[in-house]
């Protein structure tokens, strides 16, 4: 694990953010979401902050999103004019969704001070407020804090577990905690009240195809009794990463559409309450998850729309000729050692 880590650490030595303005805002849009098990809009803000704790020591193989990231100090009153441009196109969207391509519990990368203005600010008029943090920051007292903000409305915190296996998370993936790790937060995270959302990793570098696809399914069983959500994330191909890297030796592609159906599919039989959700990104490209040209539109979209309506008859229509390159991949590449990670584009 030092040699992974370090490794990922010598690919960030030169970079420098392409953006320096700690008042610029990475994003703001409105979309589709599921709330109360109904579609609504929501509304997602992508602050520019510091960046994440653990990318700043190291950084997982896969995460990219520390290019949007200052990597200098980005005071309070910085994030704050962020949040008045996000209010800006605000339109009373009942769910806000906040990334900051870190740990929004993370003192140094969002103050408390911070944490708790932009939080008031949104319980005006939204019913639910989700965030993200690495389970370190996932402490009693920040929570009660929030607590008396959320009062009886939903908050959501989602964390990377990415996958239920020790070996692969600390391995392949240079994750930096542990499955009990994990655990320690979501008890925390239930004592509340809160919504706990997981994330788990399709294809992680180094992993065949074939036991992505188990080891998604694994992950499900062990974390279906106490998450609300699971959202699956398949790797896509970000710029200065450990799978960058080996992308561009061509000894890793990234996950065919065809895994991230089967996953959603078998998912499906095994979870009861648990809304499953899959955001994909590069879809359709060649850094990012996808089958071939025909056939990539189709099951990007049914993906989608399984995840507002968690109906796995959208995926009974789907077939396409290149169905047999991934059969014949899922088939010889544990034979050759993963050599074919790359053998069908």
């Amino acid at each position: 694990m030092k040699k992974l880590a370090e490794f990922s650490r010598n690919l960030k030595k030169d970079f420098k953010p392409k953006i320096t303005n700690p008042r610029k805002l990475v994003s703001c849009w409105s979309e589709k979401d599921v709330f109360h098990n109904k579609t609504i809009d929501a509304f997602v803000i992508i602050f520019r902050t510091r960046g994440c704790s653990w990318a700043l020591n190291s950084g997982c193989s896969m995460c990219g999103y520390f290019n949007d990231s200052s990597w200098s100090k980005v005071s309070d009153d910085d994030i704050l004019a962020q949040f008045g441009i996000a209010m800006e196109k605000y339109d009373g969207e009942r769910f806000v969704k906040i990334f900051n391509s870190g740990s929004f519990l993370d003192d140094g990368e969002v103050s408390q001070n911070v944490r708790k203005k932009i939080l008031e600010q949104l319980y005006k008029k939204a019913d639910k407020v989700s965030v993200e943090s690495r389970p370190e920051f996932v402490t009693n007292q920040k929570l009660t804090e929030i607590k008396n903000i959320v009062g009886l409305k939903t908050f959501e915190i989602g964390i990377g577990l990415e996958t239920a296996d020790d070996f692969i998370r600390e391995y392949c993936i240079n994750k930096g905690f542990t499955f009990n790790d994990y655990k320690k937060a979501v008890d925390i995270v239930k004592k509340h009240g809160f919504s706990l959302k997981t994330y788990v990793l399709i294809k992680p570098p180094f992993i065949s195809e074939k036991k992505t696809i188990k080891d998604a399914v694994k992950t499900v069983k062990k974390i279906r009794d106490f998450t609300d959500v699971i959202s699956f994330n398949p790797c896509n191909v970000q710029r200065n990463t450990i799978v960058e890297f080996l992308w561009r030796k061509r000894e890793y592609r990234p996950p065919w559409l065809f895994s991230i159906v089967e996953i959603l599919k078998e998912s499906k039989k095994i979870v009861n309450n648990v809304l499953l959700k899959c955001d994909i990104s590069g879809g359709g490209n060649i850094r990012g998850p996808h089958n071939c040209k025909s056939c990539d539109k189709n099951y990007l979209k049914a993906i989608s729309d399984f995840s507002l309506n968690q109906n796995v008859d959208v995926f009974n229509n789907l077939n396409c000729g290149c169905k047999e390159k991934w059969l014949d991949q899922l088939d010889l590449e544990e034979l050759s050692f993963s050599s074919l990670t790359n053998m069908y584009g």
